[in-house]
């Protein structure tokens, strides 16, 4: 880990591989942190990539308030970028990360050469029944999100599937319900994902898992066509939900590496 300061106030970024490699930003989700990268972090690194990833203000060990919009998410990573010194990078994000890489890229599309967007939607409701959990039965949201992260126990083992969960739960515990209900309205607010796409200029990869049941695969499809001025493609991974890195670490490494 280090420990930097952007925008006035500390960040915490983890590193992964030799700091002259080119540079890959990974971008978590909502209520998480950089340790959802975890299990894809040293594939990443040991294919040649010099992994970033930051944990969002008031994620993780980050301190300062919870961003309130993919924008200004989006423009938190651009700063983090320039005092990292990268001038050009390749940047990934996982559901609500996937949309402030889209909008980083949107943003600055002579530095981002490359843009993998995993488990991603454009636009990207929320449903108000979760909304209305996370502000008044923060244990009730965090069941549903947990009921809908992963792949059905039939596909995973129910040992596996109670694993995952867990270890989901704990981390949405650690950032704590307010940052969960930030970052959930953010992602319902955002609706200049389609419009970002026509903005991009690199090549991009959007992953989906079959099993996927909040960002499902044939619902991805507008937003990879929408990407009028590159290349766009879409992979799905089978059996697999929206939590592509916990779940499928390998072929999730295998298929961005492909890309490359």
């Amino acid at each position: 880990m280090k420990d930097i300061q952007v925008c006035g106030q500390p960040v915490a970024v983890a590193l992964h591989g030799e700091p002259t490699a080119p540079p890959l930003l990974l971008i978590h989700g909502a209520g998480h942190d950089h340790g959802v990268w975890n299990a894809v972090a040293p594939g990443l690194a040991a294919a040649g990539h010099r992994v970033v990833a930051p944990d969002l203000p008031a994620h993780g060990a980050s301190s300062g308030q919870g961003l309130t919009s993919i924008d200004a998410m989006a423009d938190w990573v651009i700063a983090l970028a320039d005092v990292l010194g990268l001038d050009s990078f390749r940047i990934a994000g996982h559901s609500m990360g996937s949309l402030v890489a889209l909008a980083v890229a949107a943003r600055a599309p002579d530095r981002v050469h490359a843009l993998y967007l995993l488990g991603s939607l454009a636009p990207m409701p929320v449903a108000p029944f979760v909304l209305d959990a996370v502000r008044n039965d923060p244990p009730q949201a965090w069941a549903l999100i947990n009921k809908f992260s992963f792949a059905p126990a039939e596909v995973l083992g129910e040992q596996r599937r109670r694993e995952l969960e867990a270890a989901n739960l704990e981390r949405m515990h650690k950032q704590g319900a307010a940052v969960l209900a930030t970052d959930l309205v953010a992602c319902d607010g955002w609706q200049d994902g389609l419009a970002a796409a026509t903005r991009v200029r690199c090549p991009v990869l959007l992953v989906s898992g079959d099993c996927d049941r909040m960002t499902p695969a044939d619902a991805v499809v507008p937003l990879r066509d929408a990407f009028s001025a590159c290349d766009a493609r879409l992979v799905v991974l089978p059996g697999v939900g929206h939590a592509l890195m916990q779940e499928a670490p390998q072929p999730l490494v295998d298929t961005m590496l492909a890309a490359a």
